[in-house]
């Protein structure tokens, strides 16, 4: 992800000679956040806020070239300095204890392969910047290779290991105070377009660019930035996902994703595209043109001659099905794959297998998890490897198995390595420790009758040293995005284990407009946000506060983003008293505010289907007569309502009148605003406070 800092206009990019290790941080100086249990947090058994944030979050595995051992990130927190430290870890592929490599009071991050498994190159913020290092592969020898004038914030290095692609933010743009230099103190922001936010940040002036150099190993020069003079982002904003980039396996290709676009035309647009940048000629040629939806995420054929990628047909529409596509570069001939597949595809691989280069793996939604999926180019078979209720949300390929990124409702992101029978062997086990001392909630799979006649799966956690004798109070789960699935996730925010240790059953509906079940199912919400996925909500509580172990008259209801929008919305439409608490973070309140105060207008425009003032359209116009601030006269139970100062998605003000109409209502409620938050609550001791706050809230209404 692209690293935010205001920087000084580039003149050049300057690389110099090597930093040796005599100049590093003495490593015994420092000592890694203390991740162990007390001894009365042993004895409660249940997972608390303070226990998620001792979770090791491990991250980005790379398997060495003899595919005999793994190198990856582990990031502790410590939440006395209310900050976190990411490192690089090794461990065996057959298993065994994992080895710390690098250690200080900075952070380590994006290891390599390098010098045919000699070698690790890394990431290391130890420097004023982030700058590459590399280190033998028992973490010895480290040594800083690059002394950028700007940070780094990836880097690939080409296959054949002679060049290295490098991801830097360039300040092209003007600052108010370089405009006006006799007012150094001055603080504005300037804008005559739009885009001057983005999620979570004011535009900063800068543009994350692709670099290539020339890499031995030892050293990186003559740097050339392939995008030079460009106003756009590679890998794109807000999320700067270095996935969105890779080398032809031939090392004479680059193939990137980027929206070039500014302003309006950028806010409006969904129109991404995939780029390869020839190295030889130094051009560029965008071979999606015409493909007027989100292209992302291209990977090359084995041998170099094809090339793959995501694809979403509908302009506008951020959530369509992500289709996956092939080119033949030398006829141009584009072959849309997973046609006659109603789910979409990420994490794309097309590796080479001995005999064959046919196969292309990639992972789905599907049912409320991500499995493991394969297709033949030429037959275009679809096969499904893995089943189970779990997420297998990143992987790579190894001689027929894959070396898997898995998480469950139960448990935090750990290594497996899977075979194409579906079998899995876990490889690390980061959180051991806290597993062997708590009691998870067990997970129900449920599927339920909808109004219109469907079946929908709901997930049902329930409480630690679960009790069917006794009643509980419940809480009903309303997902964000809108079109995020409820999947076998493990959140370090919105926790459903942490929901259920408060002594809570978690009703959580996988409701209209999530994918996972079909793009018809996915695509109904839009343009109908106060309809069928509504009553979907309700056909979930109704399918549960009969249970004899659910208390029918304590249940509440949560949710962030859109979620919180459905709380704003469920708050107005409790005519049968059905919810005795909410809880609404960072939710829509006013849709013909969040319309005109959100930054990605094609967003709104497809979701909500128009402008507010766009009289004749018919869409449109339902879905701000159904806006929740329209129903706040019906406010009936208490709401707390939470937003950060720095989410620009849905702008704090929509919550800051949520608040204010309810006060003026004269409805209990609660009002947290965290100002240097975003749309997500990241600090530990904010997101400690944050949780304190959520369970109070309902424990004062529900218990």
């Amino acid at each position: 992800m692209k690293r935010i800092w205001y920087l000084f206009l580039i003149v050049a990019v300057v690389f110099v000679s090597c930093k040796p290790e005599a100049d590093v941080k003495p490593e015994e100086d420092f000592a890694m956040p203390d991740v162990s249990l007390s001894d009365e947090e042993i004895a409660n058994g249940i997972l608390t806020p303070e226990i998620l944030w001792k979770f090791g979050r491990v991250s980005d595995p790379q398997l060495s070239p003899d595919g005999n051992s793994l190198i990856y990130n582990i990031t502790y927190y410590s939440v006395d300095e209310n900050k976190g430290y990411t490192h690089v870890f090794s461990i065996p592929m057959e298993g065994g204890e994992p080895k710390q490599l690098t250690i200080g009071n900075y952070s380590c991050f994006n290891p390599r392969w390098i010098n045919n498994g000699e070698k690790i190159a890394f990431l290391s913020s130890e420097t004023d910047t982030v700058q590459i290092w590399t280190m033998k592969a028992d973490g010895s020898e480290k040594t800083q290779i690059s002394n950028l004038d700007i940070s780094v914030n990836s880097f690939k290095v080409a296959p054949d290991g002679t060049k290295i692609l490098i991801i830097s933010d360039v300040k092209l743009d003007q600052t108010p105070t370089e405009i006006y230099t006799d007012l150094p103190k001055a603080n504005v922001i300037i804008a005559d377009d739009l885009m001057y936010r983005h999620w979570n940040n004011w535009h900063d002036y800068a543009y994350s660019h692709i670099f290539v150099a020339d890499f031995d190993g030892e050293s990186v020069a003559t740097p050339i930035d392939i995008m030079q003079g460009e106003r756009w982002d590679a890998p794109m904003s807000p999320y700067f996902d270095d996935s969105e980039i890779c080398w032809s396996p031939d090392s004479k290709k680059i193939a990137y994703t980027c929206k070039k676009m500014t302003g309006k035309q950028y806010a409006l647009s969904t129109d991404s595209d995939i780029f390869i940048y020839d190295l030889e000629s130094a051009k560029t040629n965008n071979i999606t043109q015409g493909m007027l939806g989100y292209d992302k995420y291209p990977t090359f054929s084995p041998d170099s001659k094809m090339i793959a990628w995501s694809s979403m047909e509908t302009p506008g529409y951020e959530a369509d099905k992500t289709r996956l596509f092939i080119m033949d570069f030398e006829t141009g001939s584009k072959t849309y794959l997973t046609e006659d597949f109603d789910y979409g595809v990420s994490n794309i691989i097309w590796p080479a297998e001995e005999g064959n280069t046919d196969n292309i793996y990639f992972i789905s939604d599907i049912n409320a998890t991500q499995q493991i999926f394969g297709i033949n180019v030429k037959t275009r078979e679809v096969i499904q490897f893995t089943e189970g209720a779990h997420d297998i949300y990143a992987m790579q390929y190894n001689q027929d198995k894959f070396i898997a990124q898995k998480m469950s409702i139960s448990m935090a992101t750990e290594l497996f390595e899977v075979e194409k029978s579906g079998e899995q062997r876990q490889i690390s086990f980061t959180n051991k420790h806290i597993y062997e001392n708590i009691e998870m909630g067990r997970v129900i799979e449920k599927w339920v009758p909808t109004t219109d006649g469907k079946q929908m799966l709901v997930w049902l956690i329930l409480p630690p040293k679960f009790d069917a004798t006794k009643e509980y109070p419940a809480i009903l789960y309303c997902q964000g995005g809108p079109q995020s699935a409820v999947s076998q996730f493990f959140s370090y925010r919105w926790n459903f284990q942490i929901m259920a240790a408060n002594g809570y059953v978690v009703i959580a509906p996988n409701r209209r407009g999530l994918p996972g079940f079909g793009t018809e199912w996915n695509a109904q919400i839009s343009g109908d946000y106060g309809g069928q996925n509504m009553k979907d909500y309700m056909s979930a509580v109704n399918a549960f506060k009969g249970e004899p172990y659910i208390d029918e008259d304590r249940i509440g209801a949560v949710g962030a983003s859109y979620g919180g929008f459905s709380v704003f919305w469920l708050a107005g439409h409790n005519e049968d008293n059905t919810f005795k608490a909410f809880i609404s973070h960072c939710g829509m309140f006013n849709l013909e505010s969040q319309y005109a105060a959100t930054e990605e207008m094609f967003f709104v425009n497809h979701d909500l289907g128009g402008a507010y003032w766009e009289k004749e359209n018919k869409i449109a116009q339902k879905s701000y007569e159904n806006s929740p601030h329209n129903f706040v006269d019906k406010w009936n139970a208490p709401i707390l309502i939470i937003t950060g100062g720095y989410d620009f998605r849905i702008p704090y003000t929509e919550s800051l009148q949520a608040f204010n109409a309810a006060q003026l209502n004269g409805v209990e409620s609660k009002l947290l605003v965290f100002p240097e938050e975003t749309h997500f609550v990241l600090k530990p001791q904010n997101s400690i406070l944050w949780q304190r706050e959520f369970k109070a809230w309902l424990d004062k209404y529900l218990k």
